[in-house]
Parts: structure tokens; sequence; C-alpha cells
């Protein structure tokens, strides 16, 4: 999929996946998270060799299995059945982790609770009572890949925005998420607070995006 600076329609979930995808640099070590993360191995150019790590203990994942392709010995840290890219490897999960601490992954891919302007990410615990918190691999890959990619929606069902001016959720990183993608707009962050809109969707204008997340957003989109 080609998607331009502005794109007349929203994006799906699908579509933002496939746009994550189009942004992976051939040959990187990458690392997708539960939930639409996951999605992203379905769009990736099998000519660009991309390795994809899996937490629980597999490099060289391929895209989601479907139908007779499905094993069900074979699975991701997000319980999805997958494949196998030619050259694949299996390991204990310590040595899965050791790769992910040890800076070796050049990109994590995770969804978010929310994410703040200066990049913190929060995305293993609500904060609150009652919630079953859900932290896996995230702090592991917050601080030691070299990149994190987040893909989320960018407001929440009260419409409330998901990228905020400070974390109010309990952190998973400081200063670790590097982009945001979302069904409305492209997001680069950096540790300065400074948020460049790159690209918009759904006939979202930056000036909208100013008013929904009340972040004082450059326009990056020409």
């Amino acid at each position: 999929m080609s998607i331009g600076h502005r794109h007349p329609e929203k994006l799906t979930r699908d579509q933002m996946a496939e746009r994550v995808a189009n942004d992976v640099p051939a040959g990187a070590v990458v690392n997708l998270g539960i939930g639409i993360p996951t999605k992203v191995s379905n769009y990736l150019n099998p000519e660009h060799e991309i390795v994809l790590h899996t937490e629980n203990g597999m490099l060289g994942m391929g895209p989601e299995a479907h139908g007779d392709d499905i094993d069900t010995d074979l699975l991701n840290a997000g319980k999805l059945p997958v494949t196998e890219a030619p050259g694949c490897s299996y390991f204990h999960h310590a040595d899965s982790f050791a790769m992910m601490r040890g800076g070796h992954l050049d990109i994590a891919v995770m969804g978010a609770f929310p994410v703040s302007k200066n990049g913190d990410l929060a995305n293993w615990h609500t904060g609150e009572p009652g919630a079953i918190p859900a932290v896996g691999g995230a702090m592991d890959l917050a601080v030691g890949a070299k990149d994190v990619f987040v893909i989320m929606e960018l407001m929440t069902k009260k419409g409330e925005s998901k990228l905020v001016e400070s974390l109010t959720y309990p952190v998973t990183g400081l200063g670790c998420v590097t982009r945001v993608y979302t069904e409305l707009a492209i997001f680069d962050l950096d540790r300065a607070g400074s948020v460049r809109v790159t690209e918009t969707y759904g006939n979202t204008s930056v000036a909208d995006l100013r008013t929904m997340t009340t972040l004082d957003l450059i326009d990056a989109t020409e």
C-alpha cells in the first residue's frame, strides 16, 4: 500500500500495520508486540530479509499462519499461530530476553495505553483497582530496542487523547518511543518533547490534531 502525506480515509488496523511495515528497513531485526503489532508480519517484503524475533524463543518468525499452515506447537508471544521463515531458530526464554536487553533488536513495535510527548511509554498496567498487570517483556523491549514504534488509536472511547503531555499511568519505559502510528496521523517524537506530524489521514488537519491532543504539534507533512 502506498499512502501519501494526506490520505482521504482514516486507516484501519491492518492499514496501520502495513504502514509500519513500509518503514522497517531491509535486514532489520524486529520484535512485534501483542495485538495490532503482530499484523505487521503480514505486510513485510520478503525480499528485504527482515528478521522477526518473538520473546518466547524464536528468531526468524514468518507471517501469521492460516488454514493448513497452522501448527499448534508454533505460536508467537501473543499465542497466535505463526509460520517459520527460512533459517529460523529456537532458543531458551532466558536467551531471548538477553537478546532484548542486550541491544540486539533494531526495532520493537508495541501497543500502548498512552505515550507522552517526550516518548515515555505506558502499556503494562492501567493503574485501575482490580486491573490485571501484564508487563511480559515490554520493559525489556522498551530499554533494549534501538527504536520503539507504537501502534495505537489516537483517542480513547471517552474521547481523550492517548498522546499526552505526561504520563499518569504506570511507566513501562522513559523516553523510548521514537514514532507513533495512529489511524489519523503519524507522529515522530524526541526526548526534548518535540512532536512532529509527518502524515495525516481521514482528512484530519494538523490543526485538528492540535485540538485533539492539546499539544503544540509541528507540521512536517510537506
